[in-house]
């Protein structure tokens, strides 16, 4: 016990994962193996379309890969114990536990079934999109100490421009264009409210939601749906294949054979990161959003950065609105985003506040969107209505600390008025 208190706050979150993923271990070994009684076989099928083939298709006896994939994550499992032990870094081994554990449960569930692998991982990186635009947005606000409750609100604002212009202009371009000022557009009320004002940045963010929200659903109701072939039924964006690269097996029909809106999420989050701690600009935004009066001593400016950071937070989510539309069915939907935006944020404090870890937390999240829709189709052992409930108990899990504790930035929430209290 007195070793145990001694842990930093980082072994005991390694401590914790690792014994976290040995008990799972134990528990796919039991449920997923030794109470397997179907031996049918499960077939995992590689090629979507045109890639250059490198394992077509493969067949295993769903007990026995059960049985393995389990034993392979206690490995794992122990792997990270003893890491945790000399004091080292457990992702390699908890990222391979978990994907061991995953094909375990995937074996079981899918007895005598086909589980189309590259489509899953395409359909779930699809899904993630507008969560990695909200999480960005979420990054951008809250490293400058802004809380974004109204990422929702900037989807679903960005959708619905989107829609629309797409429409009346039949052009996806417009479109693209538009649903970035939308989005900036709420921001701005956020920014005006919440740092000229001083408004709670909360209470701010969920007013801001119901807003857009009966705004959207007023206007869908009175012009959406009785003009809707002029004003509700836009183009959508055919996907781009980059030459090569888009042949790779497994990750070129994932990654590389996809609409304009995800090549501008690769840039954006590659831009987001590198600026955030390679740059002045980043350097001073995660000063005013840990500690604000320090930053003022140098000259920093700090609601001004702030206020300009939020605005283009808002570009940000606007621009994942439109994948809403004009990057999947085209017409506005009313609510369309669906609680995605609480889930964005949901991934962003799972992801750590960083751009890659809420990138991470994105994927997961719309991994387990697109396994419960798969396994629905195809008839699982499990209830549909449990499958449903898989991406709400993943973002569950990570807002209430399963991972470990999570600190956001010291200023996060806290209006800055200079010459007082902050």
């Amino acid at each position: 016990m007195n070793k145990v208190s001694k842990l930093t706050p980082i072994q005991k979150r390694r401590q914790r994962g690792a014994f976290s993923l040995l008990f799972l271990s134990f528990a796919s070994l039991i449920g997923f193996g030794i109470l397997q009684k179907n031996t049918a076989p499960v077939t995992y099928k590689f090629v979507l379309e045109k890639e250059w083939i490198a394992i077509n298709e493969w067949t295993l006896d769903s007990r026995t890969g059960s049985y393995g994939f389990s034993c392979a994550a206690l490995i794992f499992a122990i792997w990270a114990i003893f890491q945790f032990r000399r004091n080292k870094k457990i992702q390699l081994q908890s990222a391979l536990g978990g994907f061991a554990i995953l094909m375990a449960f995937l074996c079981w569930a899918a007895s005598g079934k086909m589980i189309p692998f590259t489509g899953l991982l395409q359909g779930a990186l699809l899904l993630s999109v507008p969560l990695i635009f909200g999480a960005m947005a979420g990054v951008l606000c809250e490293r400058s100490g802004v809380i974004n409750i109204a990422i929702e609100g900037q989807l679903l604002a960005g959708a619905f421009a989107a829609g629309v212009v797409a429409s009346l202009t039949q052009n996806t371009t417009w479109g693209l264009i538009v649903a970035p000022l939308a989005g900036a557009l709420i921001s701005l009320i956020l920014a005006v409210f919440a740092i000229k004002f001083s408004i709670d940045q909360v209470i701010l963010g969920f007013v801001i939601n119901v807003l857009v929200i009966g705004m959207t659903n007023f206007l869908y109701k009175k012009l959406l749906i009785p003009y809707q072939n002029t004003w509700n039924s836009g183009p959508i964006l055919s996907p781009i294949e980059i030459p090569i690269l888009s042949k790779i097996p497994l990750l070129g029909p994932i990654f590389f054979n996809q609409t304009i809106i995800v090549y501008l999420m690769y840039l954006i989050v590659a831009v987001i990161h590198l600026s955030l701690f390679k740059t002045r600009w980043g350097l001073r935004t995660r000063a005013v959003g840990e500690h604000p009066t320090a930053a003022d001593s140098v000259g920093i400016k700090v609601n001004n950065l702030r206020f300009r950071n939020v605005i283009f937070a808002g570009l940000v989510a606007g621009l994942g609105g439109a994948y809403f539309t004009v990057g999947a069915v085209g017409a506005f939907g009313k609510e369309m985003t669906a609680g995605k935006g609480f889930i964005a944020l949901a991934a962003l404090i799972f992801g750590r506040w960083s751009p890659l870890g809420a990138v991470m937390a994105a994927l997961l999240f719309g991994f387990a969107d697109n396994l419960q829709g798969i396994l629905s189709i195809t008839g699982t052992p499990i209830p549909s209505e449990f499958m449903l409930m898989a991406p709400y108990i993943a973002t569950i899990i990570a807002v209430t600390g399963f991972v470990g504790r999570v600190r956001a930035p010291a200023a996060d929430g806290i209006p800055y008025n200079r010459g007082g209290s902050h």
